[in-house]
């Protein structure tokens, strides 16, 4: 039996973690950067889950997983959180390869606007319940 991770709006949710993942230390360098360029939507949703805020789930922020660096991950779900802005429209192909492999390492990708966090934060939040209540819910 899975071990439960917590409870949303009454079901309970199972931990999926996912061992062993890649990891390219020469991204490690380009962290630190990117937190300290304090992008609006991330420092948004960050504050909405941030110290376990959201059903005490514990994320990550800007966490390498392969060569790429994640915007937001569950390690206790094996859930990656990506905000993409405008600038994702020229990358279809890109972001394509990037979910395809991520998720040919058992994770799962949950996808939200740059837009949507700036504007629509509460239609945001209650998608991500609701993603993960279907994804890991029993």
């Amino acid at each position: 039996m899975k071990e439960i991770l917590t409870r949303i709006n009454g079901i309970f949710i199972h931990k999926n973690f996912v061992e062993n993942l890649p990891y390219n230390p020469k991204l490690k360098t380009l962290l630190s950067g990117k937190r300290k360029a304090g992008i609006l939507s991330e420092v948004i949703f960050w504050n909405q889950v941030r110290a376990k805020s959201f059903y005490r789930i514990d994320f990550d922020r800007q966490r390498i997983i392969g060569n790429y660096i994640v915007d937001f991950y569950v390690k206790k779900l094996g859930l990656v959180i990506e905000i993409d802005d405008w600038s994702h429209d020229f990358k279809k192909d890109d972001d394509e390869v990037r979910q395809k492999y991520l998720e040919s390492l058992g994770l799962r990708i949950f996808r939200i606007t740059d837009f949507d966090v700036k504007n629509n934060l509460g239609v945001v939040m209650k998608s991500l319940e609701d993603f993960i209540v279907e994804n890991y819910g029993c």
